[in-house]
């Protein structure tokens, strides 16, 4: 097929209109969220996020079925759970927060596919653990819309929050005491975020749309405001091949986003000119005169 071809792959099936419509509506939510938990190097934090909502997406399915609401409702009350039992474990024994995340998530993933096996089939589970961005649609694209809406309110609020909090973590508690309120709010926008993308992604593969995108940002640039756009379209461009490559392929079409986002991160690693390979290896250039 040639590239006018693929991509008229958009105009001529609704459910690729959809697709992308969810995956860049997505895109432009989760990834500024990715960029902030790379910079306050908690990016094993959303990963284990997306394990821990499991059960409750799980526990919503077992009761309505496939049901949107539900199994939303279900994914927040246990992301929220875990997060909550981590920071309880994390102040109340000796146990670091990735230790105790570690351990609640790997209970947490288990649990989620006992509960989906318990009723529902093979089928059942490899959908609700790696998505089907195809079959999206306008009820879980509204949802994705109605996230995305949130996150660019939250962030509107949260930015210079955010932003003091990584330069210094003890400054919002020093001044105001604010930092335990902040970080919550940032939890929850980032289990919200999760949620909306377990509907395309799954529950597994949705933090790569978050994480990938904000890892290859980090070799462009060091300014916070262009690293989050770069992020942003980084997300988009992974979108868009991903869905044209699992068309013309017949490909999965969460993962081949996700592969198509991890080869976007080896060009980044390579050539990205803060840290990349090319650059740490460049001869540097001797001044004459």
């Amino acid at each position: 097929m040639t590239f006018p071809d693929l991509l008229s792959v958009f105009t001529d099936f609704a459910f690729m209109r959809r697709a992308l419509a969810g995956c860049l509506v997505l895109s432009v939510a989760a990834a500024p969220i990715g960029v902030f938990l790379m910079l306050r190097r908690l990016s094993l934090t959303g990963d284990a996020m997306a394990h821990a909502i499991l059960p409750g997406v799980a526990a919503g399915y077992l009761l309505a079925g496939l049901n949107l609401w539900a199994m939303t409702a279900g994914g927040l009350v246990a992301g929220l759970a875990i997060a909550l039992m981590a920071s309880a474990v994390t102040r109340l024994t000796p146990l670091k927060e990735d230790t105790s995340l570690a351990t609640l998530y790997l209970v947490s993933l288990a649990l989620g596919v006992i509960l989906i096996s318990a009723r529902g089939s093979a089928v059942d589970v490899m959908h609700l653990l790696f998505g089907s961005v195809l079959a999206i649609d306008d009820t879980a694209l509204v949802f994705i819309g109605i996230v995305a809406s949130i996150t660019v309110v939250a962030f509107a609020i949260l930015w210079r929050p955010l932003v003091m909090e990584c330069i210094d973590p003890g400054f919002l508690k020093a001044v105001g005491g604010r930092g335990a309120v902040i970080h919550v709010a940032f939890m929850l926008v980032m289990v919200l975020n999760l949620i909306a993308g377990f509907q395309a992604l799954g529950t597994l593969l949705s933090v790569g749309l978050m994480m990938l995108p904000a890892a290859s940002a980090r070799f462009w640039t060091r300014r916070l405001g262009t690293m989050t756009a770069l992020a942003m379209f980084l997300a988009v461009v992974a979108s868009v091949i991903g869905l044209t490559a699992s068309f013309a392929a017949n490909l999965p079409s969460g993962p081949a986003i996700i592969v198509a986002a991890g080869v976007l991160y080896a060009l980044s690693v390579t050539f990205g000119p803060m840290g990349g390979l090319m650059a740490r290896f460049r001869p540097a250039r001797h001044r004459t005169g």
